[in-house]
């Protein structure tokens, strides 16, 4: 297998001269030089086309063991805050830019970019051209890759090759429960802005749950009880919530086994269930459908979905390499019957993914990008106060047909989403 060297680009931004190396399985090789820590970092490369929001995509659960290629060409200029962070910690495997900023400059930041990569242990690169990489991804496929720096690459390439060759690929890789909580945990409506008594109590699986996600719930006067990616059905009906919900997360769907049977459970006894992302292959896989993965993936804050109740038209943020595998022309029966009719309620105008799906004879709907991000407009938001409708119809004994055109589903009044998200 050839390797091949790419241009590099020359590097003004940064005092930093450490060598490093980006290898890709397929044996290309990309040279810059070092940022963040210095060392090893293995994973599956993927490319983020958003232009901002650098931090909360770096903490987003949902990249776990990926090396992530930031497109926008100039990263690390507003530095990194205590607030904006989408979970716990960094996730990324690693991190490729191409001009790092040599120092941050907002009024919000606390500390750079750099610095936070160094502090949690973050390997990555700079002075790449990301723009070559990205091309290379895009035409070929999201793959094996590898960052060496410091003494690391100053191996033989057939050395860091085999170092790539022999990592784990992200099909099979069942990481929910690596990004999960440990304890359970509840965020009140309270806390949030919210007056009164709250309207509803819901279970979120945490699979790798973004912060705002909670938020946005709570911000509606929604109680969320957060519980580990290992939660059973004792511990679901230990709280005996209104809904269920089941978040964002990393690695390949076809290892939810344990949530897909959760789920089905939850299902079976008409409980009102939403999921995002990873929530959106493990309904699928509840109902009968098989996951796929896709080429390179969904992953920017700029992704065009048509929800086909309205044909409006949402820019959504997403961040997923795998997909559901369900008939676009429906509806139709769930492989799974006792389940009754579904549809793929929202698609991909890119690439005609499934982008959501909707149970037409139980209380349960998901979708496959990312409602409670706000990187510019609030497309999503509505979808929130859609799974606040199905639990209160399901409460009054009421059966919401999800297929039905809304009257004015997306005008809906979102208060508190006009922040920094």
């Amino acid at each position: 297998m050839p390797i091949v060297e790419s241009n590099t680009v020359t590097d003004n931004n940064t005092a930093s001269s450490t060598p490093a190396a980006l290898v890709l399985e397929d044996g290309r090789i990309f040279r810059g030089s070092s940022y963040g820590a210095q060392g090893t970092a293995l994973g599956e490369a993927v490319f983020a086309t958003g232009m901002t929001g650098y931090q909360e995509t770096i903490t987003d659960p949902s990249y776990a063991r990926q090396l992530v290629v930031q497109t926008a060409p100039h990263i690390g200029n507003t530095g990194v805050n205590s607030e904006d962070a989408e979970s716990r910690r960094i996730w990324v495997a690693g991190y490729i830019v191409r001009d790092a900023a040599r120092r941050p400059s907002n009024w919000r930041s606390e500390r750079s970019l750099d610095d936070e990569l160094v502090e949690q242990g973050i390997v990555g690169i700079q002075g790449v051209d990301t723009r070559a990489i990205t091309r290379h991804l895009r035409e070929h496929k999201t793959m094996r890759a590898g960052i060496f720096s410091g003494a690391a690459a100053e191996a033989t390439e057939k050395e860091l090759l085999n170092a790539v060759l022999a990592s784990a690929p992200m099909e099979g890789a069942r990481l929910a429960e690596e990004v999960s909580i440990d304890e359970a945990y509840v965020v009140e409506p309270k806390d949030h802005g919210w007056e009164g008594d709250a309207r509803f109590s819901i279970v979120a699986i945490d699979l790798g749950i973004k912060a705002m996600t909670p938020v946005r719930f709570a911000e509606r006067g929604v109680r969320v009880h957060v519980l580990p990616a290992t939660a059973t059905i004792e511990d679901v009906k230990a709280v005996n919530p209104d809904g269920f919900f089941m978040s964002n997360g990393p690695g390949d769907p076809a290892t939810a086994d344990n949530q897909v049977k959760l789920l089905r459970t939850v299902l079976d006894e008409k409980l009102p269930y939403f999921g995002i992302c990873f929530g959106n292959q493990i309904l699928g896989r509840a109902l009968g459908f098989g996951t796929y993965k896709l080429k390179y993936g969904h992953r920017g804050i700029n992704q065009p979905v048509m929800d086909r109740r309205t044909g409006k038209v949402e820019i959504t943020s997403q961040n997923h390499g795998f997909a559901v595998d369900a008939p676009l022309d429906g509806p139709t029966t769930a492989p799974e019957e006792r389940y009754g009719r579904v549809e793929v309620s929202h698609i991909s105008l890119n690439d005609d993914v499934v982008e959501g799906l909707a149970c037409l004879d139980i209380p349960a709907f998901s979708v496959q990008y990312h409602p409670e991000a706000a990187a510019g407009p609030h497309d999503a938001a509505y979808l929130f106060d859609r799974f606040i409708e199905l639990m209160d119809d399901t409460r009054d004994g009421r059966t919401a047909n999800l297929s039905e055109k809304p009257a004015d589903d997306q005008n809906t009044t979102d208060s508190k989403t006009e922040d920094k998200k």
